[in-house]
């Protein structure tokens, strides 16, 4: 079934201390007192967290830290403000619109699994700041459940419309090839989300965090993961045998903190093979294909004997082999994984990367655009955008000679106003500020 998402063709159109725990120490909080409300309820990690990240990692040093808190702040009230929405008929549901721009196809598309994800990992994190974030993650929970895949109940359908009678539903399958199926990137966040939620609220409440996420950590597993050589899929609609798409990879999936926690937490040991072969995909693509840039494509394939970029217009576009809108997250998703525990397997192409995007930009932040071909050469008609941009912040931390750089960088996305970009970069924007201000935590390790 080939998944063509008409959004990302468009948007290329627009211009602490840490304390481990053993798996058997993370558990379900205590119960709730009585008559507890979502709003009442304190999260135990409040925001700001500040999280002492490894040696050597960096954050902005020419601000203070609550100047990069205050700033984080201010960037969720605008991104709440504009995209987290309830639903129109059920109060006790809410979801993010990634449709405020008129970005989306079809034009009566409200959501997807890919911004709902962003939207709990978001609201967990925010707890503390925002008194409300309970109720905003319960809503994103309920809202979730109540748009299921066809595949497996544990797994969110990608994309749902608003009918003309207001009723909110997923895309028919007549609409949209996989709108009624998963999203490997969405079930991820989820998941994720859900474990936050367990170590901010506990998960003895009207909601049991735990017991969700863990399954929607198995059916990832028993889904998205393709079991003859265990690479990401691109969701629960790709059969391992699929001869076009079912060895397939999309390197914006690759967050590699999150399959660690997925082991951690199930004691699955297939979650290490992923990350093993997750790895080994980064730095094959990094070392045969782009050796100067370490830029990862859209899309990755299996090429008979080995992993490859994707050739034009394989899923999407005739950028599908490029570092474009997709792979514009891998500066942010690979190298969480450094930041938190200190896994050098893909640092060799982060710093690649930071080397090589300094060098095209002049060390100007606002020069960076809007995709690349993997040799570094600049795609045409392209323009800046913070989905680009602001990932690159996060990959500057591993390196304290990216100090200047990152600096730069903090005072680029801090500086661009919202009205002026578009829900996924806002969203990226957002959840990378997150990060480098240090307030990105790992459920296992708190």
């Amino acid at each position: 079934m080939k998944r063509v998402l008409l959004y990302i063709t468009f948007l290329s159109l627009l211009s602490v201390s840490l304390h481990t725990v053993s798996v058997a120490e993370i558990k379900p909080q205590p119960r709730l007192s009585e008559g507890s409300t979502s709003a009442a309820v304190q999260p135990m990690h409040p925001f700001p967290e500040h999280v002492q990240y490894k040696r050597g990692v960096i954050k902005p040093n020419d601000v203070s830290q609550k100047q990069l808190d205050d700033d984080v702040r201010k960037k969720y009230d605008e991104w709440k403000n504009s995209y987290l929405k309830m639903h129109p008929k059920k109060s006790n549901q809410y979801y993010v619109f990634y449709n405020l721009e008129g970005a989306a196809s079809p034009a009566n598309a409200v959501s997807c699994s890919e911004g709902h994800g962003y939207g709990m990992l978001i609201t967990a994190l925010m707890a503390g700041y925002d008194p409300r974030a309970k109720e905003y993650f319960d809503g994103l929970y309920r809202f979730y459940k109540a748009h299921p895949s066809v595949s497996d109940p544990a797994l969110m359908a990608w994309q749902q419309i608003k009918t003309k009678a207001g009723n909110i539903v997923n895309t028919p399958q007549s609409e949209s090839d996989d709108g009624n199926r998963s999203a490997t990137d969405g079930d991820m966040d989820i998941a994720y989300g859900l474990l936050l939620a367990n170590e901010q609220w506990g998960s003895d409440g009207e909601i049991d965090y735990w017991s969700e996420a863990k399954a929607v950590i198995d059916a990832i597993m028993k889904k998205d993961v393709n079991h003859q050589k265990f690479n990401l899929k691109f969701g629960d609609w790709v059969n391992d045998n699929d001869t076009d798409y079912g060895l397939a990879t999309r390197p914006s999936d690759f967050m590699m903190s999150h399959l660690k926690v997925f082991e951690e937490i199930t004691g699955d040991k297939n979650w290490g093979k992923v990350i093993n072969n997750t790895y080994k995909i980064i730095n094959s693509i990094s070392r045969k294909y782009s050796p100067t840039t370490g830029l990862l494509p859209d899309f990755v394939v299996w090429n008979r004997s080995a992993y490859a970029p994707a050739p034009a217009n394989f899923l999407e576009t005739d950028r599908d082999g490029y570092f474009s809108w997709n792979a514009a997250r891998v500066p942010w998703r690979v190298p969480i994984d450094y930041l938190l525990t200190g896994d050098t397997r893909a640092l060799g192409q982060v710093r690649k990367m930071n080397a090589w995007i300094q060098q095209k930009t002049s060390g100007n932040p606002k020069k960076i655009i809007a995709g690349y071909k993997l040799n570094g050469e600049s795609l045409n008609d392209t323009d800046s955008a913070i989905a680009f941009s602001a990932p690159f912040a996060v990959s500057a931390m591993v390196d304290p000679s990216n100090q200047k750089w990152l600096n730069a960088l903090w005072k680029s996305t801090v500086s661009s106003p919202t009205s002026n970009n578009t829900y996924y970069g806002n969203s990226i924007r957002l959840l990378c500020m997150i990060t480098i201000s240090g307030n990105w935590w790992d459920p296992t390790v708190i």
